[in-house]
């Protein structure tokens, strides 16, 4: 579980106007990740959080003092870490970016075999497992990925240590973001166990209650698996039935894309911002 620490005392009696905002945000955002959704619509708004809060560090980053502040030595050490931290989100985002892009390529091609119904009976399982098959690798990526997050852990500040406030808050940025790219990950992956028992309990015929508590991802995934592990003979009833499913997740994709892209880019105008500040 990630830890969050106490921002030290040493804020001007009257802080910039900036800082209650970047509070009340953190604030919201902590509040949205201890709160368990599988809603798209839940990642979405946490991606937008995160560019909110990436603007009021932004705009900190340009006062003289905080510059000052990150560019003495006995702050290197934080301002080092922080900078190896960014580096690391940005990797983390790229990976989530590319499984987004790899299963949007997936839908697409799944989507247009059953638009055209080019395939037979006997072809559509075929070009269901290509599907399946690409997911797998998406979910082996990601999952490692989540393995190496787990790993490493933003350790909070020592109350006894002197840091000002800019760095505490650029470590509380680095340490939600770093929870809510886990959340983003582990949506786009789904549950850890998907054996057939798994989805043949979730995709059962009184399931209305299950599916509605499946993101678009494992929605899919549960409904293809049980789909070619029962082997059967009706295409038209999985046209019917996945067509639906497939235009959600491509619908959920392009959501979360969008808010990714931008957010990458503000990670990235964020860590330019520290590394011409400490050039000079």
């Amino acid at each position: 579980m990630t830890s969050y620490h106490v921002r030290s005392n040493s804020l001007p009696s009257r802080p910039h106007p900036i800082i209650p905002k970047f509070d009340e945000q953190l604030c919201r955002l902590r509040t949205s990740e201890a709160t368990s959704s599988l809603a798209s619509t839940s990642i979405s708004s946490k991606l937008n959080g995160l560019q909110d809060l990436l603007d009021c560090v932004d705009g900190l980053l340009l006062l003289p003092l905080n510059q000052q502040a990150l560019s003495e030595e006995k702050h290197q050490k934080w301002v080092d870490q922080t900078l190896d931290g960014s580096l690391r989100l940005l990797d983390v985002c790229n990976i989530a970016k590319d499984a987004l892009l790899q299963t949007k390529e997936s839908t697409q091609e799944l989507q247009s075999v059953i638009r055209r119904r080019r395939s037979g009976v006997t072809e559509l399982p075929s070009e269901v497992k290509k599907f399946l098959t690409s997911r797998k690798l998406v979910k082996k990526t990601i999952q490692k990925a989540i393995i190496d997050l787990k790993a490493v852990e933003i350790s909070p500040f020592n109350k006894d240590n002197e840091t000002t406030a800019i760095i505490s808050m650029l470590r509380e940025l680095q340490a939600i973001t770093h929870a809510i790219f886990k959340s983003l990950l582990s949506f786009i992956s789904g549950p850890k166990s998907q054996s057939k028992s798994f989805f043949s309990t979730i995709m059962r015929p009184n399931r209305i209650e299950e599916e509605s508590q499946l993101n678009e991802f494992t929605r899919i995934d549960a409904s293809l698996n049980l789909f070619v592990g029962q082997k059967m003979k009706k295409s038209d009833d999985f046209l019917v039935e996945n067509a639906q499913n497939l235009e959600e997740l491509a619908s959920c994709i392009q959501d979360i894309e969008g808010g990714l892209e931008s957010l990458f880019r503000r990670l990235i105008k964020t860590r330019v911002s520290l590394l011409n500040i400490l050039s000079h």
